[in-house]
């Protein structure tokens, strides 16, 4: 018996982001998705680099025993990558991506897995999520804290506590290797997808739609009647036995099937004034372009069919997840041995990721001013995550160009304060909107009259420092 899979990578910008994050990729041996993060001068860099050092592994050479050992080597060349990108260009400081990969030889499947995108296989009629969201809800829902249903609708559902590229350091992933089982279908997808559509719908469309490529494109058509808020990325993958005609062309999608990973590596390699770098990393950007190419070449692409018009997006769990949940809880490794202990436990865990809070900084503003603030920009419940540390009087969000300001409100992640200091004095300044010089200087000897304003010209006004406000964020 000779295994193979079929396949199809579909993505889509959503209605309401502007530029595409998702990077997705589709192969005989190898399925990526990668969801990028950093707002919009990071996202798609980020989930582009992952896929870029993931890829060149799609081939029939490799044997069972190498496949976590290969995926978890190139995992952390792109973390490693990311963090250096990031180093080298303030611009893109904070970004970093998720990341799914399942690679097979012969009949096995190997999985690795950092972040909140997600991983379902379908195997006779049911759905399950094979991966564990790397997010502090999940955590609050692992100890007990919340419900699944709580933790759909937390305010802070999309605060990971795993990413590639967020610190130095090796990347801690979720790997496991189970069996290539003919008639399974997988679908690796972004949040885009899997926050919007419940996983009953989810499954319903890998039930009933039976190609790849129009099962991917139905999902995606589910996620943007849905309000479309984010990118939407979906890879199908079947595994068959002795398929005559197996696929050979692989599928990029998103923002690793552009050009940009390229020109920004050139870039970086230009700043670094290593030509033989720049020269190096071109090539190493050419599989994307090949894989793009070929595909456009495909004969036959499929139209996305409509929804069924009595599809809907409910905000209720799937009965499976219940079973889902039972199932990941007998693996859990907790021992209570009294109530007491588990209080502690709890308190313990919670004192560690608030301190773990505390060693993040970022810059955003704080009262119409430019300020960094020491923490996450989030808040736990009545706890807020972070408070302003530094505040910046002559750098006010209304004298910077629109596009920094952009970048502020969305905020800029930084790996210590004095790199947040560094990046609001050499790139947030940089931003700072000209205005016309005063036409007029008041002479130094004139006195002002009884009736005059007591308030100094700009002319004479002395430059305001930046100042350290309360435990406020």
């Amino acid at each position: 018996m000779t295994i193979s899979l079929r396949f199809a990578a579909r993505s889509d910008v959503g209605l309401v982001r502007q530029s595409n994050q998702d990077s997705g990729y589709a192969g005989p041996h190898l399925c990526l998705l990668c969801d990028g993060m950093g707002g919009p001068a990071g996202g798609d860099i980020a989930s582009a680099v992952a896929v870029e050092h993931l890829m060149p592994l799609d081939a029939d050479s490799h044997q069972a025993g190498e496949l976590l050992g290969l995926m978890r080597d190139a995992v952390q060349a792109a973390h490693t990558e990311l963090v250096t990108l990031s180093s080298q260009d303030p611009d893109l400081a904070g970004l970093g991506t998720t990341c799914i990969g399942v690679m097979r030889s012969g009949n096995k499947l190997a999985m690795v897995h950092v972040g909140d995108s997600r991983a379902y296989m379908l195997r006779d009629g049911t759905l399950t999520q094979v991966t564990t969201d790397h997010t502090f809800v999940e955590y609050l829902v692992e100890t007990g804290r919340l419900t699944r249903d709580q933790a759909r609708q937390h305010p802070q559902r999309s605060v990971l506590l795993r990413v590639l590229g967020d610190t130095e350091g090796e990347v801690q992933l979720d790997e496991s290797i189970r069996e290539a089982v003919p008639g399974d279908r997988w679908l690796l997808c972004s949040d885009g997808l899997s926050g919007p559509v419940t996983a009953e719908t989810i499954g319903e469309v890998l039930a009933g739609v039976a190609d790849p490529g129009q099962a991917a494109d139905q999902l995606i058509d589910l996620a943007l009647r849905a309000g479309g808020p984010d990118n939407v990325t979906a890879v199908v993958f079947d595994v068959v036995k002795d398929d005559p005609e197996p696929q050979t062309v692989p599928q990029v999608v998103g923002s690793a099937a552009t050009e940009r990973l390229a020109q920004e590596r050139a870039a970086a390699a230009h700043r670094a004034g290593d030509e033989q770098a720049e020269a190096k990393e071109s090539e190493a950007a050419s599989p994307a372009a090949k894989a793009a190419a070929l595909m456009a070449t495909l004969e036959d692409k499929p139209e996305a069919p409509s929804a069924k018009e009595s599809s809907e997006v409910d905000e209720a769990i799937a009965a499976e997840a219940a079973t889902q949940e039972k199932a990941r809880r007998r693996h859990r490794r907790r021992v209570l041995v009294g109530s007491l202990v588990l209080l502690a436990t709890l308190v313990g865990a919670s004192a560690l990721f608030y301190r773990w809070t505390q060693t993040r900084y970022y810059v955003s503003t704080y009262k119409g001013e430019v300020a960094i603030y020491q923490g996450i920009p989030q808040s736990v419940g009545p706890l807020k995550l972070s408070h302003s540390v530094k505040t910046y009087a002559d750098l006010p969000v209304e004298a910077l160009d629109h596009n920094i300001r952009e970048r502020l409100e969305a905020t800029v992640t930084q790996s210590s304060m004095s790199a947040a200091e560094t990046y609001v004095d050499k790139t947030v300044r940089s931003y700072r909107k000209q205005t016309p010089a005063p036409q007029g200087t008041a002479s130094p000897t004139a006195k002002p009259s009884s009736s005059s304003s007591s308030t100094p010209s700009p002319a004479s006004a002395t430059p305001t420092q930046p100042t350290k406000p309360g435990q406020e964020g």
